[in-house]
């Protein structure tokens, strides 16, 4: 069961709420811009008018007058262009009303737009009035709030997430001290049992080998539980050579696989060094092995290989099991995620916090086909 899934809902949910806003927002923003578009062509008309009203009157104090008082109250951009090429007027509040190269640059912008210009009253000057910037304004809006409302829910999810992964990760840590702490006294008297099974079948070939078996097994748990209690701590890093590591891991897990698997791992002489935790880089091996066989239902192939990239090393680890889904690879590694009817599913989690916080490396899936096989990748960093 995937202990994850109900995450990939709340990535729904938030995303159509978001859109859900933004639709609200674009709505209601073209419905204000065009009911002040409405308003300033209701202005535009009261302007024409009040200018053409203006030419007809004789007194010489009363048109100066009416002129200033209808160019205080006009808030509207306007540009008057008399014949041949005189432009008067001002456009969006901006100090360039005698600037005729700007002033012609907005008349001819305002005639790509479609529109037409008015004929000015008593003369044959025209007069191109602009809708305020308001407008524009309130149309950038919608996009606006929708970058401070995406940006919004992407700072709280990553503030969720950064949470939630240091919760786990202190969980995680106190869970396997508490672990490694538990397995030690059991593991102490299974050694005191042995040693005195030892003892008293000294003559008894037979018994002792089991026992040598079962001594291995033993230090086999010693070994596990020292690595659940480094979980948490910064393990210290040693040079090694991967592929020493990767035959003693082979002949490890070869004894305990099913005769019908067979194993292709490196058989090289040259040495090949990377900077590891020998305890937990085998943990992450063993994992990534058990889960090939466990895939693979006890008969196939498992290869390992080894190449260099720069100043990388890259072991890639093949098996020829059912294969991981599509829609799985990217939730492979996360905490819960597993295909067994037991289990927590935390081994490939706690591989990838392995290889990746302890020895700056990278693990992921490189190809994965059902019913053909996986390939699992690490990357290290070169000795």
């Amino acid at each position: 069961m995937d202990l994850y899934s109900k995450k990939s809902g709340w990535k729904v949910i938030l995303i159509v709420v978001g859109m859900f806003i933004l639709a609200v927002t674009l709505f209601y923003s073209n419905y204000l811009a065009n009911r002040l578009k409405e308003n300033e062509e209701k202005t535009k008309k009261i302007y024409i008018q009040a200018i053409d009203d203006l030419a007809n009157i004789e007194d010489l104090e009363a048109d100066i007058a009416l002129q200033d008082l209808i160019t205080d109250f006009f808030t509207l951009p306007s540009i008057i262009v008399t014949p041949p090429n005189q432009y008067d007027g001002s456009y969006w509040g901006e100090k360039k009303d005698g600037d005729p190269e700007f002033l012609k640059k907005k008349v001819d912008e305002f005639l790509r737009s479609g529109q037409e210009p008015v004929d000015y009253p008593g003369g044959d000057a025209k007069i191109y009035i602009f809708n305020s910037p308001l407008v524009k304004l309130i149309q950038f809006y919608p996009i606006l709030q929708g970058l401070l409302v995406g940006l919004f829910i992407a700072l709280g999810y990553y503030l969720f997430n950064t949470a939630r992964r240091a919760e786990q990760n202190r969980v995680w840590a106190g869970m396997a001290k508490e672990t490694a702490h538990q397995l030690g006294t059991p593991i102490s008297a299974i050694m005191a049992w042995i040693q005195y099974l030892q003892e008293a079948n000294v003559d008894d070939p037979a018994e002792l080998e089991v026992l040598d078996e079962l001594t291995k097994d033993v230090d086999r748990l010693e070994l596990i539980a020292d690595r659940f209690s480094k979980i948490g701590s910064a393990p210290e890093l040693e040079l090694t050579n991967i592929y020493d590591q990767l035959s003693e891991i082979k002949d490890y897990m070869q004894r305990r696989a099913s005769r019908r698997v067979t194993f292709d791992f490196p058989n090289q002489s040259e040495v090949l060094q990377v900077a590891v935790n020998r305890h937990l880089f085998s943990w992450v091996l063993e994992n990534l092995i058990r889960n090939s066989l466990d895939a693979m239902g006890g008969e196939g192939q498992i290869t390992a290989q080894v190449s260099v990239d720069g100043q990388m090393v890259n072991v890639d680890l093949s098996d020829t099991g059912k294969g991981i889904p599509q829609n799985k690879l990217k939730t492979v590694f996360q905490p819960g995620y597993t295909t067994k009817k037991r289990g927590w599913g935390l081994g490939l989690s706690l591989a990838k916090r392995i290889i990746e916080n302890y020895h700056k490396g990278k693990i992921f899936v490189k190809s994965s086909k059902l019913d053909e096989g996986t390939t699992f990748s690490i990357r290290l960093p070169k000795a």
